[in-house]
């Protein structure tokens, strides 16, 4: 096995620094004006000018965090990371410090500040552009951005949110799954009792109110106090979503050095993929509804690029920390979807959006939600978690 595991080790590393890095610093860089391009055709063309905060900060985030990370670091991605720093600094925030959601190409402001996963993301980017060059002026934006997501966790979307008050109140998955992550990222500019009692609260909430106990998967949306709500959003399964903070969770298990807590996670991540996956025609379903309904997002059967991405590192993170033969057998069928449907071999980088069958529904490389994160993310952590498999040899294979 250990040669399995050095191939895929060396198949996810040289996808990342020879296809997937060098797609988005040859085509993703506005030198006139700062930023980046998102809006990128299959070939790497712009179409679209328009600059989405929590694309620019994701990466800023990438460059830095590989730039920190990977044992020979280039100093090409270090300059990339802070061309968007500096842009973003400038103009990404309002007069209260909130992260808008788009700017013109310019870094006029289009779209308000009206989530707080801008200030996520732009918590995450600038904590490891600021590890990276110790600048205090980084770390500041960083902790204030990521003071906005405490502040604002209980109303996301503030004075931006069209729901009624009151008559039917719910709570997002998407808000502890981030808060779990972004407070990893931040550890090392938080007071460690602070941090431990965010991830206390964040995973308490996701095992006791988001669990269906039943399935054994995530729901998307509950009542404030956890229970089921019988609707739309109360009925919603996002399988990339429910996959992706197992993984989180997996990472915190590690740090606590809690075995149940990545068991409970791994099981969680396995019983996902049997309620989601296509078995006519293979891939995750990218929605689903929990009771068997139509769902309401008319998307609901089509491949996304980063649900498979996320679901190869929860199986090869949850393969690595258990041993657990399911894991593997999962991890090669996912694998064997994901890298036959994908990767563009013509283009370089990875097309995002399949219908049912598995071709491409849209053959962009980056929009409005597709930019320079999931891919070169999950490319470097299941990079690796082989390189580590490779040192062991306590799995059931």
């Amino acid at each position: 096995m250990n040669q399995t595991f050095l191939g895929l080790a060396e198949q996810y590393k040289n996808t990342l620094l020879e296809d997937v890095l060098p797609f988005w610093q040859t085509h993703a860089i506005d030198h006139e004006q700062g930023g980046y391009f998102t809006c990128l055709d299959r070939q790497g063309q712009v179409y679209d000018t328009d600059k989405f905060i929590w694309l620019q900060n994701r990466q800023v985030w990438t460059f830095s965090s590989l730039y920190n990370q990977i044992e020979e670091p280039n100093a090409e991605w270090l300059a990339i990371a802070g061309h968007g720093a500096e842009f973003l600094a400038q103009k990404g925030r309002d007069p209260e410090g909130n992260w808008y959601f788009a700017l013109n190409r310019a870094g006029q402001p289009l779209v308000q500040p009206y989530n707080i996963f801008s200030d996520c993301f732009a918590a995450m980017a600038f904590s490891q552009y600021a590890y990276a060059t110790q600048q205090d002026w980084a770390k500041d934006v960083a902790l204030q951005a990521y003071h906005n997501v405490l502040r604002r966790q209980d109303q996301p979307k503030g004075k931006y949110n069209k729901t009624y008050p009151g008559t039917r109140p719910l709570k997002s998955l998407a808000v502890p799954m981030i808060l779990a992550n972004l407070s990893l990222e931040m550890a090392w500019l938080l007071d460690p009792d602070q941090l431990n009692q965010i991830l206390l609260q964040t995973v308490q909430e996701v095992r006791e109110d988001f669990l269906d106990t039943e399935r054994g998967i995530l729901q998307e949306a509950v009542a404030p106090d956890g229970n089921f709500v019988d609707c739309f959003e109360g009925r919603l399964i996002n399988p990339g979503h429910g996959i992706e903070a197992m993984w989180f969770l997996m990472e915190i298990g590690q740090r606590w050095a809690d075995p149940e807590l990545i068991e409970q996670a791994v099981e969680i991540v396995l019983n996902t993929l049997e309620f989601s996956w296509d078995e006519d025609y293979g891939g995750l379903f990218y929605f689903l509804d929990s009771q068997g309904h139509p769902p309401q997002q008319l998307e609901w059967d089509q491949k996304l690029w980063w649900v498979h991405l996320e679901t190869l590192v929860a199986l090869a993170m949850g393969y690595r920390l258990t041993g657990k033969a399911t894991c593997w057998h999962w991890y090669q069928r996912v694998h064997d979807y994901t890298w036959s449907h994908f990767p563009d071999p013509e283009y370089g980088e990875w097309f995002g959006y399949l219908n049912r069958s598995g071709q491409p529904h849209l053959t962009l490389k980056g929009g409005k939600w597709k930019g320079c994160f999931h891919v070169p993310r999950a490319l470097y952590l299941c990079w690796q978690q082989f390189e580590a498999l490779s040192h062991q040899d306590n799995h059931q294979d």
